[in-house]
């Protein structure tokens, strides 16, 4: 009997921690586009899981089907990610922007 309680214990728990990983997955906050002389390129702003970050998901415009260009290293803010896009893929010249 005490057995069966034990078992019954470690299955539920083991199937509610899988329930729970399951369930955690990065987040979409936004999307958009944008380009420069290079090309045209469209994006995907994520956030993290624990949400300590974010990151970018970019493509080429013309290939959003296929494995984007580039998935950047997480920035502290979505403000800094978008910058980073708007800076180096959106050709804009921002204030914050390396000369």
């Amino acid at each position: 009997m005490i057995l069966k309680k034990i078992s019954l214990y470690l299955l539920t728990t083991v199937a509610m921690v899988t329930a729970a990983t399951t369930a955690m997955a990065d987040s979409l906050v936004g999307n958009g586009s944008g380009g420069d002389s290079r090309g045209d390129y469209s994006y995907e702003l994520w956030q993290t899981t624990n949400s300590t970050g974010y990151y970018l998901k970019i493509w080429k415009r013309t290939n959003k089907q296929q494995e984007p260009i580039l998935v950047t290293p997480s920035f502290e803010s979505s403000r800094k990610a978008l910058d980073y896009f708007d800076c180096y893929y959106a050709g804009k010249s921002l204030p914050v922007c390396p000369k």
